[in-house]
């Protein structure tokens, strides 16, 4: 039987608040027993990855305790729970079936009728056939040309999740000759974004994916306009430029505007739709469905992985209890996510979204007010362009900032040069082991300006290289961590209602039927 209740109810959770400040990352990392820690902190991951949590405010008591919260919030009961069909997202009332989109986990699941499993598979296929016919040429322009790029028109989970992925391993692709047609992204809705976008393409030979669950979105079709307004502009036909990702009930599904409709459902949120079709139609199209399906096989790896009750052998569970001693015992505000590698650019803002948008609740699963912080803020940049900017907050500021480090032995094009004895990759990694130890050691100096106060808590996670089956892993390690967290919190982090009274708000705008402040404002910016 699985207890929903809020953690300050439970044994393990007040005994947790009683372990604040015990530790010294740098004493742990100074002393003789340094070596060993580095070695023993460490759990692998799916895609030949590694999870480092050495460097963390942590002990095998302060670890003791998160294992028995574990256990006692049921952690990985509910994730069996929610792998099997269970009503997971109750401000919905929906199941949760993001990851039943990569692997073989939990029983088969029915939903409208339909088994889920087969259903998410079978898409999977079609648009492996859609994406073949592509690039074989079996599917053609209006002047018989083959299609050089593909555009993605989506806001939110439909833009930052695929975007994020497809940068990720665009050079890997190009390396590994698996790369098949350039990508391209529209997502806001100011005008400039999609202009400059369109301008930039050979409309002729471009497919522009519309992605909408609902197919009503505003401002996913009103990029679609100003989209179609372009093709035909450049005396092209939409219908053979432009395929959909939808529903099967939404207006976009069965529709012979489009080349063709690759559907999901309402179970998959959209910050957690990169596995479904909302990332698979853009990332099979430009690298190939091989390269999606070790893309899918990286997160399965790590799904199962997430099923193990051991914490020291499970890496997102672990990561995310770390985080709740860090936000709810540790107090520290926000964490910052730092990837030495330029192919995860955008990953940070994605894991801005699916921390944020999950778990930036103030009540319970059951509506009710809750009497502990939730989701931290999230921000990042890649290093090492972010040690030349926001660094110096981290390193000197007033406030303890978590750090999490991504890093790979290997860059993913195989080039590089030797300057002063060693490669560009070498120089790379150099900094992030230096960063790890300045961070959590400091320097004691007689100027207080150069003095660094050291015990900023960080994590590693490394391997090989960034190959697809990694980035796989790697994005489900971060989705399981945050629903473990949401877990801990008794919150909902599968809807999102605080993105709703904004659009609500805004349509209220465009009717022009306001008054007071909200008209006010509007004088101000709209004419």
């Amino acid at each position: 039987m699985i207890n929903w209740s809020n953690s300050d109810k439970l044994s393990s959770w007040k005994k947790l608040m009683s372990l604040k400040g015990m530790v010294s990352v740098a004493d742990e990392l100074s002393g003789s027993n340094a070596v060993n820690r580095i070695n023993e902190y460490c759990i692998p991951m799916g895609g030949n990855l590694k999870f480092n949590y050495a460097a963390k405010q942590v002990n095998a008591q302060i670890l003791k305790t998160l294992s028995e919260l574990a256990e006692e919030q049921q952690l990985v009961e509910k994730y069996e729970a929610l792998l099997n069909g269970e009503v997971i997202n109750t401000g919905e009332k929906r199941m949760v079936l993001h990851q039943l989109t990569r692997g073989q986990l939990g029983n088969d699941v029915m939903a409208d009728g339909v088994n889920k499993r087969e259903f998410y598979i079978n898409e999977v296929k079609r648009i492996a056939d859609f994406a073949n016919d592509v690039h074989s040429g079996k599917l053609l322009n209006e002047k018989g040309e083959k299609y050089t790029t593909v555009c993605q028109i989506g806001i939110g989970g439909s833009d930052l999740g695929p975007r994020a992925m497809y940068l990720a391993l665009e050079n890997w692709a190009k390396k590994n000759d698996s790369f098949k047609m350039e990508a391209r992204f529209i997502s806001n809705v100011d005008p400039d974004d999609a202009a400059g976008v369109v301008k930039g393409l050979d409309i002729s030979k471009t497919i522009f994916i519309l992605v909408s669950k609902s197919g009503t979105t505003l401002e996913t079709l009103t990029n679609e306009s100003f989209v179609k307004d372009f093709i035909k502009k450049a005396g092209c036909d939409a219908s053979k430029h432009m395929i959909a990702v939808t529903s099967e009930t939404s207006p976009l599904a069965h529709n012979p505007d489009y080349m063709a409709a690759f559907y999901m459902d309402d179970y998959i949120g959209g910050r957690y739709s990169s596995t479904s079709g909302v990332g698979g139609a853009v990332l099979s199209l430009a690298f190939g469905p091989k390269v999606f399906q070790e893309f899918l096989d990286g997160a399965a790896e790590e799904d199962k992985l997430s099923l193990n009750k051991d914490i020291s052998k499970n890496p997102a569970l672990m990561d995310a209890l770390i985080g709740i001693y860090e936000r709810n015992v540790q107090e520290y505000p926000s964490t910052a996510i730092l990837p030495y590698s330029q192919a995860l650019s955008r990953f940070p803002a994605h894991l801005q979204q699916l921390d944020m948008e999950s778990n930036g609740k103030s009540v319970n699963r059951f509506g009710e007010p809750i009497d502990y912080v939730t989701g931290p803020v999230i921000f990042g940049e890649p290093g090492t362009n972010g040690q030349h900017s926001f660094y110096q907050l981290l390193h000197q500021g007033t406030d303890i900032v978590p750090l999490q480090f991504i890093a790979f032995e290997e860059n993913q094009t195989g080039e590089d040069v030797v300057i002063e004895d060693s490669t560009s990759q070498v120089k790379l990694c150099a900094n992030v082991v230096a960063q790890i130890i300045a961070f959590a050691c400091g320097k004691k100096d007689e100027n207080p300006n150069k003095a660094f106060a050291g015990g900023r808590p960080s994590s590693l996670i490394f391997g090989k290289q960034l190959t697809p089956k990694a980035l796989g892993a790697l994005l489900s390690h971060y989705e399981n961590k945050v629903m473990f967290q949401g877990f801990v919190w008794n919150i909902n982090s599968f809807d999102q209602e605080g993105v709703q009274l904004g659009k609500v708000l805004a349509k209220t705008v465009l009717s022009g039927k306001m008054d007071g402040a909200l008209k006010a404002f509007s004088d101000l910016l709209i004419k």
